[in-house]
Order: C-alpha cells, then structure tokens, then sequence
C-alpha cells in the first residue's frame, strides 16, 4: 500500500472495513481529502459505506467536516436519507446547525426527497424544523413545493407538524404551505394543513 491516504479514501467509497483499518495502520489521515476536499467520513456517508463510517467515527472522524459545496458528512445524511448512517453519526456529536451551500439544514433535503423515516428520526434530535434556508423554504414548504403530493409528503408533512413545525411560515413571496398546496393541487396536503390550521386558530 503505497498511499494509505488515498486507500482510505477508495475504501470509504465501497465499504471495505478491512482496507480502511489497514489504511489508518498505515499512517492513513484521517481527515484526508478527495479532489472534492471529501474526507472518508464524507464519502462514507455519501456512499452509505456503514462498516467504514463506524470505523472512521471510533477513530474520532470529524462529522462537520466541509467539502468544496459545503457539505458535511450529518448534512449528506439528509440527502441521501440513511437512518443507519444517522445513527452512526449521532454520537459523534455532529453540528445539526450547520447549513448546505442552500442554507438548509438537513431535514429540509430529506423532506424534498420524500425520505420519511429520515425525517421521522431527525425531527426528535435538536433539529430546527422551522429554519428557513437561502431560498426562504422550511422543510414543510419544501415537502409542498418541491414534493409530488403523494403518501410519502403527506406524511412528512404529518411529521413535521406533529414535531412543532410553523405551518404560518409563508417564504419570501409570502405564500404560505397552504397556499403552495392549493396551488398544486394537493388535495391531502391541503386537507391536513387545514385542520393544522383550524387547530392553531381555535376554528372549527
């Protein structure tokens, strides 16, 4: 092995345990970088490489740590919906503040992407389900705006609200989820932020 930086890095992107471990025997960084200044951590979390991510996090990888688009190993998490790999990540402590290069933290990429179990575990960490990203979108507006209306966005949208999420929160245009969903069409969506509605104003 005549580059343990670069084994590292091959072996965080196939989920091969065995190579990493060698790697960092080896005198492999742990925070090495990719030509996208992606650590092992990163790509594991990317990749969804289980067995090296917990490798890597045992050894005190950096969760937080940002490649050339700003994202962090917690943060991809949010994109590609891996509840094992969040689970993996929790106890390294990542920041749940830090934002993508759109200002989003990561329930907000997860409720686009219709990830519901994600979304489900993440609202009961210290997640902010009303930060509002660069484009002036919360989760629930994203579930609405970018979502397609069916089960899985309705059911992140029962998630959020049931986690405390702000269904007055209008984005930068000042049109509210409702609104968005009434404009789409989506007739179970708008049913639900409804009865949110009716809930939080006492009306009937």
């Amino acid at each position: 092995m005549t580059d343990p930086n670069r084994a590292l890095l091959e072996a965080a992107s196939v989920d091969d345990a065995d190579q990493a471990a060698l790697a960092l025997t080896l005198g492999a960084d742990l925070e090495a970088r990719d030509e996208r200044n992606r650590t092992p951590l990163l790509i594991a979390a990317s990749e969804d490489s289980l067995d090296v991510a917990r490798l890597l996090v045992r050894h005190g990888a950096d969760p937080n740590a940002v490649d050339d688009e700003s994202a962090t190993p917690w943060l991809v998490t949010g994109v590609t919906g891996s509840v094992a790999m969040l689970e993996i990540l929790l106890p390294a402590g990542p920041d749940l503040t830090r934002v993508n290069r759109f200002g989003g933290v990561s329930v907000i990429p997860a409720s686009e992407r219709g990830h519901v179990d994600y979304v489900r575990r993440v609202v009961k960490t210290d997640i902010d389900v009303n930060h509002v990203n660069h484009l002036g979108w919360t989760a629930l507006l994203e579930a609405v705006v970018l979502g397609d209306g069916r089960e899985p966005h309705q059911e992140i949208v029962r998630i959020l609200l049931d986690a405390g999420a702000d269904a007055s929160i209008a984005d930068h245009d000042g049109v509210t989820p409702l609104e968005h969903a009434r404009a789409k069409r989506q007739l179970e969506i708008e049913i639900i932020l409804t009865d949110e509605f009716k809930k939080s104003t006492g009306r009937s």
